[in-house]
């Protein structure tokens, strides 16, 4: 296990390989278990297959009750809607990842991520706070066949690296989180990288300076998300 990784699961009292966690409680045959992972299809994006939560909040709960401490909403359970549409968008537009060097920020499961390898990018790195997301990426991403260089940690005070295009799909979930993701996209195109954000209108969006390249209709999938969502826009950040 990377040094980092497991620096941050011994704050749980205890040391845990978070892959090999996540491997022990991916639902085999048909045993019933709304707190195990089950491998389904993504509804947009049905050529991606993800390891996601029945229900992430039961999910969240056995975890807690687990570790006997409080821990980071496991967002990578769900395969939240603007990442779904990200994942279609660089799918039905390979050119725009191919060959490219691509970082998908706050990864979650790593959807967009697995989206822009199966494209052709030259390498993808997907970023998260929690190092289960970071897990959930590589079990997702060895499964879809590609992949996916996992970097955990807070990056938001940087600029991308030499990431060519950034991908930030539901980032935009409050003020607040805009408020600290927006500069470092903005810094990202400052020093000429690209940045697609995957948006569903939860009204956090800049005034101006976006383009939208393309719209879907959609359902959410995830238990932490606004279940009246009925479309999905993916943006370029000029």
């Amino acid at each position: 296990m990377p040094q980092a990784l497991e620096e941050e699961t011994r704050t749980l009292g205890r040391t845990l390989d978070p892959l090999t966690d996540l491997e022990d409680k991916v639902l085999t045959g048909e045993i019933p278990g709304l707190d195990r992972l089950r491998l389904v299809p993504v509804p947009l994006v049905p050529e991606i297959r993800l390891y996601l939560a029945d229900d992430a909040i039961v999910w969240w709960a056995r975890m807690e009750a687990e570790a006997g401490t409080k821990l980071v909403a496991p967002f990578w359970a769900s395969a939240w809607v603007g990442g779904q549409a990200l994942a279609r968008y660089i799918l039905d537009n390979p050119e725009v990842a191919d060959g490219r060097r691509v970082l998908d920020l706050a990864s979650g499961s790593g959807l967009a991520a697995i989206a822009a390898g199966i494209a052709g990018a030259a390498s993808v790195t997907a970023n998260d706070i929690d190092p289960y997301a970071i897990a959930a990426v590589a079990l997702n991403a060895r499964r879809n066949g590609v992949y996916v260089h996992g970097s955990l940690g807070d990056i938001l005070h940087e600029d991308g690296g030499d990431a060519d295009l950034v991908l930030a799909g539901d980032v935009l979930y409050s003020s607040s989180m805009a408020e600290l993701v927006l500069p470092f996209l903005r810094r990202v195109v400052a020093r000429g990288g690209e940045v697609l954000i995957g948006d569903p209108g939860r009204g956090h969006l800049p005034d101006d300076g976006v383009k939208v390249l393309a719209t879907y209709p959609t359902t959410t999938t995830s238990a932490f998300s606004d279940a009246q969502i009925e479309e999905v826009h993916v943006l370029s950040l000029l």
